[in-house]
């Protein structure tokens, strides 16, 4: 019995490798490429709400932006996630008062490539879904001297970029581009206080209905990434205007700001389904 269990273990350890082998052709894995970008933004910001002032407002802002693009490999559709918070302070030209915003964005999509030239030259296109929510407080204002935002909207987005080597340097210079088609946002009426609406309950066509038209903004962001050992550095553009004419009510925020951030690329992998 001894010698049978001997043999029958000797059997088992050749068989081993082999069966390892063949679990491996056959169960086949799939690679999802992910990039990231941690980045930090700092400019300038021009702000005007009538619902507070028709008064404009300059001033700085500072924006941290995470940008996240997935994609399996040999898939032509990608994922783009984007999380973007801000803080600015703005005054008047007089100096006398102060106007403080605050805004986060989440942002998810999808979008269909094409690669040409040895997949040096990259091309996007396709939609995102955007929520964002904040807030502007006036240090001059006695009524009314807060207003919230929220608002959800499907932009239309396109994005381009190509790699090149300088010196034996890897670079990457990119773009990306969208607009709101169509949404939906919150926005008291013209001469409407917030007590009325959550206090009273007097709604007054609070939630509006938006289109480009209503609401034509832009949002830019001009890349280029350096690739030195193993760390990839971005600097770049980042240009956000935001307009917006519903109830009455003017409001704009048009950001101008120079970004700093690193780059991060690996590779997730699954066994085949």
């Amino acid at each position: 019995m001894k010698t049978i269990i001997n043999r029958l273990t000797a059997a088992l350890l050749t068989m081993t490798p082999l069966l390892m082998n063949a679990q491996a052709v056959n169960n086949e894995t799939e690679g999802k490429k992910v990039t990231n970008a941690q980045m930090i933004g700092v400019g300038g910001i021009n702000i005007l709400d009538t619902y507070l002032t028709q008064e404009k407002y300059h001033g700085t802002e500072i924006s941290y932006i995470s940008h996240t693009v997935r994609q399996w490999e040999g898939r032509k559709w990608m994922r783009v996630l984007i999380h973007q918070g801000s803080m600015a302070k703005a005054e008047i030209r007089s100096g006398e008062g102060d106007e403080m915003a605050g805004n986060y964005t989440f942002s998810y999509g999808a979008c269909r490539q094409w690669n040409i030239m040895d997949n040096r030259f990259n091309i996007r296109a396709g939609a995102m879904a955007e929520l964002s929510a904040g807030f502007l407080y006036n240090t001059l204002g006695s009524n009314n001297p807060a207003q919230a935002r929220l608002s959800f909207n499907i932009a239309p987005t396109v994005a381009a970029s190509y790699k090149f080597s300088w010196l034996n340097v890897p670079f990457q210079v990119g773009y990306e581009a969208s607009a709101p088609l169509l949404g939906v946002m919150f926005s008291p009426n013209y001469g409407q206080s917030y007590y009325e609406i959550f206090s009273r309950g007097n709604y007054d066509h609070n939630v509006v209905p938006t289109t480009f038209i209503s609401t034509p903004s832009l949002r830019q962001l001009l890349t280029l990434n350096i690739s030195l050992h193993h760390t990839t550095l971005r600097i770049g553009y980042l240009g956000d205007f935001r307009q917006a004419k519903v109830n009455h009510l003017k409001y704009h925020s048009y950001s101008n700001m120079i970004v700093l951030g690193i780059v991060r690329n690996f590779k997730i992998t699954r066994l085949k389904p």
